[in-house]
C-alpha cells in the first residue's frame, strides 16, 4: 500500500490563537442580548461559540473577565461610531462636537445591552489595562472637543469640567431615555428628522465659548 492510500483522520476544528478570543467575545455578546446578565455564564458562551466548556479558560479565567473584554470592545465601538459621525459632516467644531454626540447615542440606541454593560454593570473590571484604556480613547473625544472649542483643558479647568459633564450627562441621560422607551419618538420617524432632533438638544448643552 502506498503511503498516500493510508487512512487519514478527519480534520480537527481548530482556532488559531487570536480567533477563539474573538469567537468568544463575539458570542458573549450574542449570550448578553439573549439572556441579560442575571443568566449569563461562560458555559453559555462556550456553548455558543462551538467550543467545549473548558475552552474558555485558555482566554479569560472566568465570566466577568470575559465581560470585561466585550465592554473594551464596546468602548472601541462606541469611539468608532462618533468618529464615524464627526467625518460626515463638513462644518465648524460645534458642528463636529453635536456629530460626536449623535454618534453617542446612535451607539447606545443599537447597542443597548453593551452599553448598560459599560455603563451600568459592576461586573466589568474597569480598572484592567484593557478596559480603561478604551474608555479613556472615548472619554478623549469628548474632551478633546471641549477644548478645541473653548481652549480650555478638561484636566485643569473647573470650567472645562462643568463643560464636559454637561455635555456627557445630556447624551447619556437621552440615551438612556430612549434605550428605556421612556422618550417615545414616532417608530418611523425619518432618519435625518431624528439627527435633527437630537443636534437640537444637545446644542443646548454646549460648551459657552
Amino acid at each position: 500500500m502506498l503511503e498516500t492510500d493510508l487512512p487519514t483522520a478527519a480534520p480537527r476544528k481548530t482556532y488559531h490563537h487570536g480567533d477563539l478570543r474573538q469567537t468568544l467575545i463575539a458570542a458573549a455578546e450574542a449570550e448578553l442580548i439573549e439572556k441579560g446578565l442575571e443568566g449569563f455564564s461562560l458555559r453559555g458562551c462556550a456553548k455558543r461559540a462551538g467550543v467545549s466548556h473548558a475552552a474558555p479558560a485558555h482566554h479569560f479565567k472566568d465570566a466577568d473577565a470575559l465581560l470585561s473584554a466585550l465592554a473594551a470592545e464596546g468602548f472601541d465601538r462606541l469611539n468608532a461610531s462618533m468618529a464615524e459621525a464627526m467625518d460626515a459632516v463638513d462644518g465648524d467644531m460645534m458642528e463636529k462636537f453635536v456629530a460626536s454626540g449623535v454618534g453617542y447615542v446612535d451607539f447606545a440606541c443599537a447597542n443597548p445591552a453593551l452599553f448598560h454593560l459599560m455603563f451600568g454593570s459592576r461586573r466589568p473590571d474597569h480598572e484592567s489595562p484593557p478596559l480603561a484604556e478604551a474608555g479613556g480613547r472615548a472619554f478623549a473625544v469628548l474632551t478633546g472637543n471641549v477644548a478645541t472649542m473653548t481652549g480650555r483643558d478638561y484636566a485643569t479647568d473647573p470650567a472645562a469640567g462643568e463643560d464636559v459633564i454637561a455635555a456627557w450627562a445630556m447624551v447619556h441621560g437621552l440615551s438612556e431615555l430612549l434605550i428605556g422607551g421612556k422618550l417615545h419618538l414616532p417608530e418611523d420617524m425619518p432618519r435625518p428628522a431624528f439627527k435633527a432632533l437630537i443636534s437640537a438638544i444637545i446644542r443646548r448643552s454646549g460648551p459657552k465659548i
